[in-house]
């Protein structure tokens, strides 16, 4: 395990214990944006993630949900960090939630780690060596066909004031596949799809702490990402499309299908 993947692991698995701990006692709910929370121990838990690479990687750059860019120095290294991704579940007691890290070298994703405390479920991968869900090795589904997969997606917080709002793309694929589930974590949805519990999934207007963790684990599991038409997507992106890499192109055919179901 490289020195970076030790302090992503111990860095995830501080703020995981911190929100298992605070889980009935969240304290203070604000708004960012509409619909759009932040508790008191996302900040905690972002603050706990940071100190604990700056100790080991000061010069880092680091890009965090709830600080934005914040301590950088303009290194060539960058740590995204979503502290709680599913911050609207973790408000509610609804437990799906995780911390999400990744790191970026050069523009390439090196290291990700999710760590899902509600299951004690710990994803990790680092590139070139594979993904792992508590060192076990993963990876995505052999399923074939999208008639036979289930498939998990997302909708923006700000849904209700958008015409760009997902919904055709759910009612299209609910016709297409068994089923499609809307957990609520980008993140966990990166990670199921890479172990195969999903075969496939798909979201509009995620940031980079969303998918930063997340993504590298997809990859190093087999699996294929894109944007809507297929074509080559990166964590900055405001779309992106993500399966076993066997029901690729019939999920890009869906997205790209412009007409409206028929209901």
């Amino acid at each position: 395990m490289s020195e970076a993947v030790q302090v992503a692991v111990e860095a995830a698995l501080a703020a995981g214990k911190i929100l298992h701990e605070r889980k009935d006692s969240i304290g203070k709910v604000s708004y960012k944006e509409f619909y759009d929370p932040v508790t008191e121990v996302d900040l905690l838990a972002e603050r706990t993630v940071i100190d604990r690479i700056k100790k080991t990687f000061p010069d880092h750059d680091i890009l965090a949900e709830e600080s934005g860019n914040a301590e950088g120095n303009e290194s060539s290294s960058k740590w995204i960090i979503d502290p709680l991704d599913g911050t609207l579940n973790y408000s509610h007691g609804y437990p799906c939630y995780c911390v999400s890290i990744g790191l970026e070298h050069e523009g390439q994703l090196e290291v990700g780690v999710v760590y899902n405390p509600c299951l004690d479920e710990l994803f990790v991968a680092e590139r070139g060596k594979g993904a792992t869900l508590n060192n076990k090795t993963i990876k995505v589904s052999t399923i074939p066909t999208l008639k036979e997969s289930l498939l998990v997606t997302g909708f923006h917080p700000k849904v209700a004031h958008s015409l760009d709002d997902n919904l055709n793309h759910f009612c299209r694929f609910m016709k297409a596949c068994q089923a499609v589930r809307r957990p609520g974590s980008a993140a966990m949805d990166l990670v199921y799809t890479a172990m195969g519990r999903f075969e496939g999934f798909w979201e509009l207007k995620l940031s980079p702490w969303d998918v930063a963790g997340g993504a590298l684990i997809v990859t190093e599991a087999g699996g294929t990402l894109s944007k809507f038409d297929g074509t080559p997507v990166t964590i900055y992106d405001e779309e992106i499309l993500v399966s076993n890499g066997l029901i690729h192109q019939e999920m890009v055919d869906i997205l790209q299908h412009n007409a409206e179901p028929n209901l």
